[in-house]
């Protein structure tokens, strides 16, 4: 099995992220092995994130992005994907205008009872489900975000055409499990952990908060990178 798997890994390296790779007959008659064998060896692979299987249409070769967290980044998805040299989609779920959770009000300088705007969206990654976020967007930031997101995928983007410079105040990352919700929407079991990415911004020319966010990643899409300072 261990054979197999560093066959597999060799030639997998020279192949490009989503090519499929042979069916577990035609590896069994490759290696002279036995299914239980190519299986395991397959699923060493996938759990190193190297591969990744879709039930009826095989076995994939998988590849994840680096989602850099830095003081001097700017706090967008769209950026950091496109550093990466992978393409990103963005859809917008739902939005709504209701009372945030008392933490997140105290982030935002809101007082109990006012409202604020609350997105929740769903990212991909060269066309493969990847994020799944949550934002809340301090009252008075931005006028019809939800038409505008239509028009710009990237919220980054959409609040520097509204004059605004987002900067990131502070991020906080760590290995949880998503609500059940946010698991479903990224299709995971409940039992699979994701990265959480809590997001505070601010706008840099007055230090206005203007939104936070809570992301869940896909860790088998990405590998969040924290780094500060130079380098």
């Amino acid at each position: 099995m261990q054979e197999i798997a560093t066959h597999l890994q060799e030639e997998i390296a020279g192949l490009a992220p989503g090519d499929r790779l042979p069916s577990e007959h035609e590896l069994m008659r490759r290696f002279g092995a036995t299914r239980t064998s190519v299986r395991r060896a397959i699923e060493r692979l996938e759990a190193r994130f190297l591969l990744r299987r879709s039930q009826g249409a095989g076995t994939f070769v998988n590849r994840r992005i680096d989602y850099l967290v830095s003081q001097d980044g700017a706090p967008s998805l769209h950026r950091a994907v496109e550093r990466a040299g992978a393409t990103p989609r963005t859809f917008l779920i739902d939005t709504s205008e209701r009372e945030a959770p008392e933490d997140i009000r105290d982030l935002l300088g809101l007082s109990a009872g006012e409202p604020c705007t609350r997105l929740v969206r769903l990212a991909y990654i060269d066309d493969q489900i990847a994020t799944c976020a949550e934002e809340w967007i301090a009252p008075g930031v931005l006028e019809n975000v939800a038409v505008s997101l239509r028009a710009i995928e990237s919220l980054s983007e959409v609040l520097r055409g509204s004059g605004r410079d987002p900067v990131r105040a502070w991020s906080r990352a760590a290995t949880d499990f998503a609500p059940a919700e946010m698991s479903a929407r990224l299709e995971l079991d409940e039992t699979t952990p994701s990265w959480c990415l809590e997001t505070f911004t601010r706008d840099s020319e007055n230090g206005a908060a203007l939104m936070f966010s809570r992301s869940w990643l896909r860790q088998d899409r990405v590998r969040v990178v924290i780094r500060f300072g130079g380098g």
